[in-house]
């Protein structure tokens, strides 16, 4: 996990193929401006898929409007 006030930065990898996120990672986003790309295992399609970056909270903190 990075610092609080690191350059670094916790995402989450989401697969191309079935949309599903299974893998997190941090990189340095100074140095690594451009969306992340990896091929990773996909359980879900027990396949090697093409994972891209995304927001590692992704839709988890957003606030839900009151019920009233």
């Amino acid at each position: 996990m990075p610092k609080k006030n690191s350059k670094r930065k916790t995402i989450g990898l989401v697969s191309k193929a079935s949309g599903h996120r299974s893998y997190y990672t941090v990189k340095n986003t100074q140095n690594t401006t451009e969306k992340l790309t990896l091929k990773k295992y996909d359980p879900v399609t027990r396949k090697h898929e093409v994972y891209e970056e995304t927001k590692k909270s992704l839709g988890r903190n957003e606030v839900k409007a009151r019920k009233n």
